[in-house]
């Protein structure tokens, strides 16, 4: 087995992350990184730090030249960083000492890392909400189509009171337009520029420092934060914790569905695949587990990153390696969970049929609760439910329906509408219309 499922290529297709995928290996982080570098020579000779001949000169070659990670392996490992052997690289490469002396000036090897990273961050949130937003699409017509149709809501595994299969379908999206309405904000917070030189202080930048800063944030389109963030990790582990808490929000389809596929119940079809090497009977629940697994593995991820956000003085190696063992797994089982539940969203289809039988199944025991009320109007509630509780107990004893029980022992109570699903799903029809209406509304250019 591959190191990680998403570099191995026998798993790409069970846990696939699209072109987020790209977004973080040696190639990606290198090229981010020449660019980081670019653009702050950029910024630097229009302020006069460096000669603005060879800013230009800089600035072109980071966008022309090719370095291979491979060749930066061993002063990483010497460093610790990859950043030393990545200029030194640049000026034997360029070999134009005159401008190839102002790569890097001034800055630290965080600065450049932590700046590419945001950079590939900001593509990855960007495939992910394409991702969300047709997960959304998808989820928004399924409630609206089955806005009306009767299943069985579960509580602790068991029927509990009727529901429609479109308002569990607007509980599965409701959370992701949440998380689509925190991601502006999060992105002006967050995906911020890192330019502080080696302690913070930027005392190597010079008396421009902030005006430096605040240009490169503005060649690369992302956030000037005023201040060094070295050691403050907050803007990371804030867009980690969004998305991992998308990589919760698709596992909850995916339990609900596991269960609603089930061999006896297949309230649920997935679309095809799911195949068994030994019994072709099987449909297993393939993308539902993989939603499932991916977000367990973010929720442990997620914890030995918020251990590594505690950093020693102003740098810290051992806290700042382990966010690179852990962030990008997180950001890549996002991005697998999105498309993933993309896929699965649009293959979806209820069973209506099995739902009505469903319904059925416990004797009409998943009324108890509207008849108890409909009996309140003859008994105390307290009695009301005793008596209910009874009858349902005598159903399941004797196997007669809820219904002939009640008829028999209450002959002038009507329950016409207590035993018909359709009538007793509260507001569930209306929660699935508000969340199509919101999904569409969010939709709209």
């Amino acid at each position: 087995m591959a190191g990680s499922v998403f570099d191995s290529a026998l798993f790409a297709r069970l846990f696939p992350t699209g072109d987020a995928g790209r977004l973080f290996t040696d190639s990606a982080e290198t090229r981010a990184m020449l660019l980081v570098e670019g653009a702050l020579a950029t910024a630097q000779g229009a302020q006069g730090v460096i000669p603005e001949t060879s800013a230009a000169f800089i600035a072109r070659a980071m966008r022309e030249v090719q370095i291979d990670p491979a060749a930066l392996a061993v002063a990483t490992g010497e460093n610790g960083v990859s950043v030393p052997g990545l200029v030194a690289a640049l000026r034997e490469t360029l070999n134009a000492p005159e401008h190839a002396q102002y790569i890097h000036w001034g800055a630290t090897s965080q600065d450049i890392i932590d700046t590419a990273l945001m950079l590939r961050l900001r593509q990855a949130l960007m495939l992910i909400e394409t991702d969300l937003n047709h997960i959304l699409t998808a989820f928004a017509a399924l409630a609206r189509d089955h806005a009306d149709l009767p299943m069985p809501a579960r509580t602790y595994g068991q029927h509990a009171t009727p529901t429609s299969f479109g308002a569990v379908v607007a509980g599965w999206g409701e959370p992701l337009l949440a998380l689509l309405d925190e991601l502006g904000p999060l992105r002006d917070a967050c995906l911020l520029v890192s330019l502080s030189g080696a302690a913070g202080t930027a005392s190597a930048l010079g008396p421009h420092a902030a005006a430096t800063r605040a240009a490169l944030a503005r060649e690369l389109g992302l956030g000037d934060p005023g201040r060094s963030w070295h050691t403050d990790r907050m803007p990371i582990l804030r867009l980690a914790d969004w998305l991992n808490r998308v990589t919760l929000a698709l596992a909850k389809p995916g339990e609900d569905a596991t269960e609603l596929a089930q061999t006896g119940i297949a309230e649920l079809s997935l679309g095809g695949g799911g195949g068994s090497s030994t019994m072709p009977q099987k449909q297993n629940p393939v993308a539902p587990s993989v939603l499932v697994a991916l977000a367990r593995q973010s929720g442990g991820l997620m914890a030995a990153l918020q251990g590594a956000a505690v950093h020693r003085h102003q740098r810290d190696g051992a806290a700042w390696f382990t966010e690179w063992l852990c962030l990008p797994q997180i950001v890549l089982g996002a991005a697998s969970a999105a498309r993933t539940a993309r896929d699965m969203a649009s293959a979806l289809a209820p069973n209506p049929d099995a739902m009505t039988r469903a319904l059925a199944g416990g004797l009409g025991t998943i009324h108890a609760e509207a008849l108890s009320f409909v009996l309140s109007a003859h008994l105390p509630r307290a009695d009301a439910q005793a008596e209910v509780g009874r009858l349902c107990r005598a159903a399941q004893e004797t196997g007669t329906p809820l219904r002939d029980l009640v008829t028999r022992g209450w002959p002038d109570l009507d329950v016409t509408t207590v035993f018909d699903p359709a009538l007793q799903m509260g507001d569930a029809p209306q929660a699935a219309r508000r969340f199509a209406d919101a999904a569409a509304m969010r939709a709209k250019p």
